[in-house]
């Protein structure tokens, strides 16, 4: 899956991921691949990565909103 993170300032991330977790308006939720098309708010908090060498990151962000579809996940973050 590709994964980015859009700031009003600049691209945060870009590259290929297995796995994201993000703090949903409505409880956390995780996206995999082959994952169902959804698009939905998000709140402050930090996003979860394990990308393809199985290494897991976090990046902050300040509420956006996340969009999945086709195993391209972008996310309009507010701020990191």
């Amino acid at each position: 899956m590709n994964l980015q993170i859009i700031t009003p300032d600049k691209k945060v991330y870009d590259g290929e991921v297995k796995l994201v977790q993000v703090p949903g308006s409505k409880g956390s939720f995780q996206v995999l691949r082959n994952h169902a098309p959804i698009i939905s708010t998000l709140d402050k908090g930090d996003v979860k990565i394990i990308d393809g060498d199985d290494r897991t990151s976090f990046i902050a962000i300040n509420g956006g909103v996340i969009e999945v579809k086709n195993n391209e996940i972008i996310i309009l973050a507010e701020s990191t």
